[in-house]
């Protein structure tokens, strides 16, 4: 039984970044008539006087001004139009209160200097694109500026990298509210693919990914198709006709993470996936995602995703009826 996601509002400002904007409405404000359950609710929140100009050369009016703030379970900050220009204070001190009273905040690319400017990174990780995360650590030396990462989960606060990434962080937060099977069927509709490998430990599998390498695909889906095999460097290296050295950095330059790291990634993946689409047993799902013993599953699970695997069967289970191959 899903409960009731709540208000999501959506910043939306003069000189307002359309795509950041349209990623937000797009997953949070779109009716999702495949849906059984309470989707969310969302309102546009105008953070400037009268309509408001986007790039692009049209014009956005709001359905309510930061009054509306104050109700909102989560805050999309989609972009910012000049990362050097002090964000309004009024804009400021209503972020502060809703993050006061538990309201979750997402900003997408360069609206993490929004939230930075509010306070409400500091003694945090957070990311944003790779062009700007000098200038955020330099700017905003409170604040741990991870570069390598598609975006940065730390509970009430996410921010996220380059535009798209914002696909991921969206999508991610949707997977934290209903599960990974409903966020891969949003995702479906978007036509993205199923899976993005990122650069941390994530709650579900995102929808874009990183494309990789023609060198490397064939030996990521040789290895995607036996993760219940204890499959290392040398192998996985002699499968791509390279040596390790060359192959760890073409991996990373591909994928963005270590092949360790990948594995794990890929095998949690297939992990969630048994548990909200099968009945096997922790066991089973262990021994078929190639960990040593049920209780080394266990505690690489809580330490991924959060929480216990019984625990996150009984949230996001869905029966028998879906296929876990399908997604």
């Amino acid at each position: 039984m899903h409960t009731d996601p709540g208000l999501v509002a959506v910043l939306a400002y003069d000189g307002l970044c359309t795509f950041e904007f349209g990623i937000a409405v797009e997953i949070f404000g779109l009716p999702r008539p495949e849906f059984d359950f309470p989707w969310y609710r969302h309102c546009i929140v105008a953070v400037d006087e009268g309509p408001m100009r986007a790039l692009g050369g049209f014009q956005v009016l709001a359905d309510a001004g930061l009054e509306a703030l104050t109700q909102a379970r989560t805050i999309i900050v989609p972009g910012w139009r000049n990362r050097e220009e002090a964000p309004p204070a009024p804009l400021l001190q209503a972020l502060r209160l809703a993050h006061e009273r538990g309201a979750r905040l997402l900003s997408i690319c360069s609206g993490v200097f929004v939230l930075a400017a509010a306070g409400l990174l500091d003694a945090k990780r957070a990311t944003t694109h790779w062009r700007y995360t000098d200038e955020l650590a330099a700017r905003f030396p409170a604040v741990e500026v991870d570069p390598a990462v598609l975006y940065v989960d730390s509970g009430q606060v996410i921010t996220s990298a380059g535009s798209a990434a914002g696909i991921d962080a969206c999508l991610h937060l949707v997977a934290r509210d209903f599960g990974a099977y409903v966020a891969n069927t949003v995702a479906r509709r978007l036509v993205m693919a199923p899976q993005r490998s990122g650069g941390q430990a994530q709650f579900i599998p995102a929808p874009v990914a990183q494309t990789p390498r023609d060198d490397l695909s064939a030996v990521l889906a040789w290895a995607q198709q036996r993760l219940n095999e204890p499959l290392s460097v040398t192998q996985l290296a002699a499968k791509a006709l390279m040596s390790e050295r060359t192959f760890l950095r073409r991996f990373s330059e591909a994928t963005g993470m270590t092949p360790k790291r990948w594995l794990q990634h890929a095998r949690m993946t297939q992990a969630r996936a048994l548990l909200e689409s099968s009945r096997l047993n922790n066991e089973q799902i262990a021994e078929r995602c190639g960990f040593g013993s049920v209780e080394s599953f266990r505690v690489a699970f809580r330490k991924s995703v959060g929480l216990a695997p019984s625990f996150y069967r009984e949230r996001f289970g869905q029966g028998e009826g879906y296929s876990v191959g399908a997604f």
